[in-house]
């Protein structure tokens, strides 16, 4: 599953007109009416705020609104350039103030994908990926030369828990949890042992 790797905003003038979009993440359908609503107001001198929106794990909720705009010029591009981008849990609002030029209908489609384009651009997306939840306790004497070779190794430490002995969390891919435990017995001289926690999800830029 992919998705934008931070809020942000993005601006485009073609022919006078401003075209600015605001990317938020959300997980639910009411969180990405929410934040259209916060951007109309915030907008409410411009003529339009046109929005596409992807929500769920598979993506299936996806709407779209031209606000104004001829029929399908607006929000139906902007959900096309996330549908391609194959992003989700996402919502795009591009706020027009209009530049007294007219753009006709490929101007203003051109001009609402690229807004949507570039604000995708510049925030960056992340890939969510399913990932087992690893620990490992060592003492004190081996932890910092533990931590630094994880970390140099590419292994992701979410977490170092310092009690009597240091417990590290790692988030490992199912598919890599059998090389890590012989990574890790190597790396220590078989005195720490990987045990497995759980699952949760871990975000890698793409």
């Amino acid at each position: 599953m992919r998705t934008i790797k931070q809020a942000g905003e993005y601006e485009l003038e073609v022919k006078k007109s401003r075209f600015l979009c605001a990317l938020q993440r959300v997980s639910t359908e009411d969180e990405a009416r929410d934040f259209i609503l916060q951007r109309r107001k915030l907008h409410h001198e411009a003529r339009h705020n046109c929005s596409a929106f992807v929500v769920g794990d598979d993506g299936r909720v996806q709407k779209s609104s031209d606000d104004g705009e001829p029929a399908g010029t607006a929000g139906i591009p902007m959900l096309e350039v996330l549908r391609r981008n194959e992003v989700t849990n996402v919502v795009a609002v591009v706020t027009r103030y209009f530049g007294g030029v007219l753009l006709g209908a490929g101007g203003l489609v051109r001009a609402y994908s690229s807004a949507v384009s570039g604000a995708l651009e510049q925030v960056g997306l992340v890939e969510r990926q399913p990932v087992r939840i690893v620990s490992t306790t060592v003492d004190y004497q081996l932890a910092g030369k533990l931590e630094n070779e994880l970390r140099t190794a590419g292994y992701q430490v979410a977490e170092v828990e310092y009690l009597d002995r240091v417990r590290f969390r790692l988030h490992v891919p199912d598919t890599a949890v059998a090389d890590f435990r012989s990574w890790l017995a190597e790396a220590t001289g078989g005195a720490a042992e990987a045990e497995l926690e759980g699952l949760t999800h871990a975000e890698v830029e793409v």
